[in-house]
């Protein structure tokens, strides 16, 4: 593992998350940290790309498929939470953390978006940090990967036409993919880092595990399913019957409601 150059992808990421905390202090929000969680791992490929000179085929497969999936989950959350007010989440952090928020963002919010996205780029310089020939790992992790991408760019279009629909206040989308999952574009995201694992161990660097356990605990335990689910059922009276006949994370065939 090339310490140096992963410090490098630290540094770049790290002043990333301060131009995103200055630009904080100009909204009175913090909300934008969600749609540059992608671009930190741009500027990690990049970064990691750019001190070893790598220009192999592995390498700029792996960059083309990470700027496809950062722009497009970039686009995304910009698009959906554009405006005045802040998001829920972090209104409560920020009533948590007050008086001194402003401040105190810079570490709480900005800088642990920065470590984690850090940590969690392993892979990418795993997969740069190699001359090894391509192999057959190489083919399932882009293809895992493809897939992921996929999935969850279903999942979420097909939330936003269902959020679109004002006759669908406070009901449960149970169709399309959402049929065989509650949260479906969390196991696409899923997908996503596991081929990129795939792809980095293909390269020799089976070190780059931790980014995949990690972000597959933040999805399940921290930041997603698990978060998500306190509060969906107060606010979905439907929710607690689509629990017992769809499966949390993993899609599959809809169960008989009990």
């Amino acid at each position: 593992m090339n310490w140096e150059v992963y410090l490098y992808g630290l540094y770049a990421m790290l002043a990333l998350g301060f131009a995103g905390w200055l630009i904080s202090l100009y909204r009175n929000n913090v909300t934008h940290v969600d749609s540059m969680w992608s671009v930190f791992f741009v500027v990690a490929g990049f970064t990691y790309a750019s001190q070893i000179s790598s220009d192999s085929n592995r390498t700029l497969i792996v960059l083309s498929l990470l700027t496809l999936w950062a722009l497009r989950l970039c686009i995304y959350l910009t698009w959906r939470n554009w405006g005045p007010h802040e998001d829920h989440r972090y209104a409560v952090i920020r009533s948590n953390n007050s008086p001194g928020f402003a401040f105190k963002s810079l570490y709480i919010v900005f800088g642990l978006q920065a470590l984690l996205a850090w940590i969690i780029s392993l892979p990418l310089l795993g997969a740069v940090n190699s001359m090894q020939p391509m192999n057959i790992l190489d083919y399932i992790g882009i293809a895992l990967l493809s897939f992921g991408l996929f999935w969850e760019t279903l999942a979420d279009w097909q939330l936003s036409v269902f959020k679109a629909n004002p006759e669908n206040k406070s009901k449960v989308l149970s169709s399309g993919v959402w049929r065989y999952s509650r949260h479906p574009n969390y196991f696409g995201e899923c997908c996503v880092w596991w081929g990129f694992y795939l792809i980095a161990l293909a390269a020799g660097a089976w070190w780059a595990l931790p980014s995949a356990l990690l972000m597959s605990l933040l999805l399940l335990k921290i930041s997603g399913v698990s978060l998500l689910e306190q509060t969906i059922r107060e606010r979905r009276p439907e929710y607690a019957k689509h629990m017992r006949t769809t499966n949390a994370f993993i899609p599959g065939r809809p169960r008989k409601s009990k």
